[in-house]
């Protein structure tokens, strides 16, 4: 792992930040962003400032390392994440120095009213070409809930789940960016009592709380990644809603998984933040009884102990947050599913996203969907003021967010939030 002096939690900024940003100077994450009338760009951010890097690229803030030309020009982050990380934790490293307070580099502070935008003037964008998208299934906690509710009770996991990181191929195209409205998807249902499928707009639409890495590195067709050397194949990390529809999903499952009820949309959160900046929040996960096979195996800490909750915002209300989980929680790690990903020589491409799969823990209060929180719509959950909520109702916004803190220090995703609207009428 590349040894950041960005993530010295000793570090203060000249940028004025409130202490509960998820962006301080120990973060600077990556996105893509527009103002004004420029067109999107490749940007970073300190508390509530958006950073324009191709400002900094054509002052020469950023010489003596080895950029193109018009890098930051770019309208995704593929092609910078393609330079490789001793680059792009260069470039990381050189905005912890041009941002520290009592700098060798104060000419930057001269220029900040031009490089650094309120990030409310902003409109930040999907910040990379998602070539290909998979979703793992890999929350103890979640699989077992599911389990009891659609299989057995007494025996709600399959034969496979300890043994390998379970997953299906997601659908890439329909993941947008915090802020773009979801709508409810129509599909196939059938009620259990009835004898026939029926058509219409799904009614049980959910939220799975997951979050996403970003491939940073690709691997040739045949060439496995190992668990050892999936850390350098990682570029960062983002919150994730998988939306899903639990009555499409219910009918149309058996036997090769979800389809219609999943690949209508996806929410991320704008900023990716990178895998070195999250180093400080790594613990150990849970243990893996039995034994995995060999080329699932690791030492160390792999997990991440980051903070994370889900808040439903109805029409004309404040914000409830009904969930409060932990990454940590996660049985399969990152880097074990990017090893299994990749065992049989499937190649990922630079800009392909891994999620998590809905992440649960052990309280009630932990279940990373609606699904689990009102146990199949039998126990609504309390919004305050009347309002509960079985599923997810039109008008509603769904918001979820995330940080970890270490040694005084809080790094955090930002929001990743859309509102449900109703579906189209046929």
């Amino acid at each position: 792992m590349y040894q950041s002096r960005a993530n010295n939690p000793r570090l203060s900024s000249w940028v004025e930040l409130d202490s509960q940003s998820d962006f301080p100077i120990q973060n600077l994450p990556f996105g893509v962003a527009s103002w004004e009338n420029n067109d999107p760009r490749l940007v970073s951010r300190i508390g509530a400032f958006v950073i324009d890097l191709n400002y900094l690229h054509e002052k020469g803030f950023f010489q003596g390392i080895e950029l193109p030309k018009d890098i930051f020009k770019s309208t995704v982050l593929n092609p910078f994440i393609e330079l490789g990380k001793n680059t792009t934790c260069a470039l990381r490293d050189r905005l912890s120095i041009l941002l520290e307070d009592s700098t060798d580099y104060a000419e930057a502070q001269r220029h900040s009213e031009t490089f650094l935008i309120l990030e409310d003037q902003v409109q930040m964008h999907l910040p990379l070409a998602i070539g290909d998208y998979t979703d793992f299934y890999s929350s103890i906690e979640h699989a077992t809930n599911i389990g009891k509710m659609l299989r057995d009770a007494s025996n709600p996991l399959l034969p496979n789940w300890r043994h390998l990181p379970v997953a299906y191929h997601g659908r890439s195209s329909s993941i947008r960016v915090s802020g773009t409205p979801v709508i409810r998807p129509n599909g196939q249902t059938k009620l259990a009592t009835a004898e026939s499928p029926i058509f219409g707009a799904s009614r049980n639409v959910d939220f799975e709380l997951e979050m996403a890495f970003v491939i940073g590195k690709s691997n040739a067709l045949g060439h496995p990644v190992t668990v050892e050397q999936a850390e350098e194949h990682i570029f960062g990390l983002m919150l994730f809603n998988d939306w899903s529809a639990r009555d499409i999903q219910a009918w149309e499952y058996v036997p090769l998984g979800p389809f219609l009820a999943k690949n209508f949309a996806s929410t991320v959160s704008p900023w990716i933040v990178t895998l070195e900046a999250l180093e400080p929040f790594k613990v150990q996960g849970p243990v893996q009884d039995p034994e995995v096979l060999s080329y699932l195996q690791y030492s160390g800490a792999l997990n991440y102990d980051i903070k994370l909750q889900v808040a439903i915002q109805p029409a004309g209300a404040e914000p409830s947050v009904i969930c409060h989980s932990n990454f940590k929680y996660m049985y399969w790690n990152m880097c074990q599913q990017l090893a299994h990903h990749t065992v049989n020589g499937c190649n990922m491409q630079v800009g392909d996203l891994c999620a998590s799969g809905t992440i649960s823990g052990h309280e009630p209060n932990s279940f990373g969907s609606m699904m689990e929180l009102s146990w199949r719509g039998t126990q609504p959950i309390d919004l305050g003021n009347g309002l509960t909520r079985g599923y997810i109702e039109d008008g509603d916004t769904v918001i979820l967010s995330g940080y970890g803190r270490a040694n005084g220090v809080r790094v955090g995703f930002g929001k990743a939030s859309a509102k449900l609207l109703p579906a189209v009428q046929y």
